[in-house]
């Protein structure tokens, strides 16, 4: 008689849901940022980059849900709040779509707003309006750049969830003290942290090294990746030779050491049915318990992103990226914003 059949390791799919800790919201293992959607600073919407419009944004929209990508997230200053008005006219042209997306939000607690608990509360309605829902899926403190206690920002959490504002709760950028601490101080109120999204990618593998994945795992909390592709650095679109525009600054690095990385996951997807770039380093970021939101400007790449689900790599192709990946720079901006 043989041995005791084992199965295969799990491959994730789009339909897989990934529960929010203190609500009924789940999600799937992947999702789409819209920070480009309305910002022409950094992204050039309605200037640089022509191509990116709100019709090439609805096909990015369709795309992804057909696909069963259906998290999206926002923040209030994307694009002075376009990025949230574009959603809400998404939604709006197709009601049945609410029953299946789940939105997230963020609010910018920036240091003047003295009065956290009403700054709160009027950015979540404010939200609400240019979103066009009843409740945000997902509420998300911005950043640790609140001049109040983490008690104080949990007080204006519970008191919008209380207020049926938000279902679940969450913050961005934060170190694993950080979220320790305003886990503690909502579960003092009866709630739970769900998520913490950080700059995460084969080009900032800084949350996993300093030890923030293993508390996000400890806690219950769903760690959501920005910038997976280093902002289009990982696509393999860009070189030494061709590198990206200036404004996109976010865990930079020199294009030579990104050219290597690249290297690599265009061998690795070459090994599995010719994956591009930009799957291949999607699928680490999933293989490593995160959900990553990359950006989406078309149906193209909205397509390719979903193609970063549905299959898996081998342990000894993903030990190659841990080997090849980079730490991520600590300059001030890091410092000031991004503590994971």
């Amino acid at each position: 008689m043989g041995g005791p059949l084992v199965s295969d390791p799990v491959v994730p799919q789009a339909s897989d849901r990934i529960p929010l800790a203190g609500s009924d919201v789940s999600i799937p293992p992947l999702g789409v940022g819209t920070w480009a959607w309305g910002d022409k600073g950094t992204w050039g919407m309605g200037g640089y980059d022509q191509s990116l419009t709100e019709s090439s944004i609805r096909e990015a929209w369709e795309a992804s849900i057909e696909a069963g990508i259906v998290l999206f997230d926002t923040a209030e200053i994307y694009g002075g709040g376009e990025s949230e008005r574009i959603i809400g006219r998404l939604l709006a042209a197709d009601p049945g779509s609410r029953e299946r997306v789940v939105v997230a939000t963020k609010f910018m607690p920036s240091p003047w707003k003295v009065n956290v608990h009403s700054a709160l509360l009027a950015a979540a309605r404010g939200s609400l309006e240019r979103l066009g829902i009843g409740s945000i899926d997902l509420y998300q403190i911005h950043g640790p750049i609140s001049l109040r206690s983490h008690d104080a920002m949990a007080e204006a959490l519970a008191a919008a969830h209380a207020e049926g504002l938000v279902k679940a709760v969450g913050v961005s950028n934060y170190s694993a003290k950080e979220t320790r601490a305003i886990d503690g101080a909502l579960r003092r109120r009866g709630l739970r942290l769900a998520s913490n999204q950080v700059e995460f990618s084969l080009l900032r593998t800084m949350p996993q090294r300093v030890g923030l994945l293993d508390c996000c795992r400890e806690l219950g909390v769903v760690p959501l990746a920005y910038s997976p592709l280093g902002q289009g650095r990982l696509s393999g679109k860009y070189s030494a030779s061709n590198p990206p525009p200036k404004g996109r600054t976010f865990g930079a690095h020199p294009m030579a050491e990104v050219d290597t990385v690249v290297a690599e996951l265009r061998r690795i997807g070459e090994a599995h049915g010719g994956r591009t770039p930009s799957q291949v380093a999607l699928a680490w970021l999933v293989a490593k318990g995160a959900v990553p939101i990359p950006g989406a400007k078309n149906r193209d790449q909205a397509e390719q992103n979903a193609g970063a689900v549905g299959w898996r790599m081998l342990d000894e192709e993903l030990a190659r990226l841990d080997a090849a990946a980079l730490y991520g720079k600590r300059g001030i901006r890091e410092r000031i914003w991004q503590h994971g």
